[in-house]
């Protein structure tokens, strides 16, 4: 089970009608909250890609967020500061194994009725092209919902 740290304001669906929804063990998030983006968040490259494209999707669908943080600093250097200045309303949640994130990941997206998952993914060498991550092939292929992986930007690693 996961520990919600915070989120921030309500808004209502854009239709302004409440949509039945699965709630959230801890009911952080209204019932009504739609649509519902979860993301697997960590202070790695790949993590701040799955971030900086969910925050996107977010505001392209005027969606909530559930960020699953992975990361074994708490702190999440810079997390809680980035998800403030969104104007979006989000919550964050620790995962208990942040080495085995998968199931986690994937029991946050159910619960919450989310309309898709974003995941990071680390670039390869060619031989490790062969093999993707075992979280990452976990959780694409065992989701309920589509699956949205995002290669981290080179650069920032």
């Amino acid at each position: 089970m996961s520990e919600t740290i915070e989120f921030s304001s309500d808004r209502a669906p854009s239709d302004g009608t409440p949509t039945p929804r699965a709630e959230l063990a801890d009911q952080s998030l209204p019932a009504q909250a739609q649509p519902l983006i979860v993301v697997g968040y960590s202070s790695r490259p790949e993590g701040r890609a799955a971030l900086k494209r969910a925050l996107s999707e977010a505001r392209l669908r005027g969606a909530a967020l559930v960020v699953l943080n992975t990361s074994p600093d708490l702190d999440a250097p810079g997390l809680a500061d980035e998800l403030a200045a969104s104007g979006l309303r989000y919550e964050v949640k620790m995962a208990t194994d942040p080495h085995d994130s998968a199931e986690e990941l994937l029991r946050t997206a159910e619960t919450a009725d989310a309309d898709f998952i974003v995941i990071g993914l680390r670039r390869r060498s060619p031989v490790g092209k062969l093999l993707l991550g075992s979280n990452a092939q976990r959780v694409l292929l065992d989701a309920a919902c589509p699956v949205l992986a995002v290669k981290a930007d080179p650069d920032l690693g």
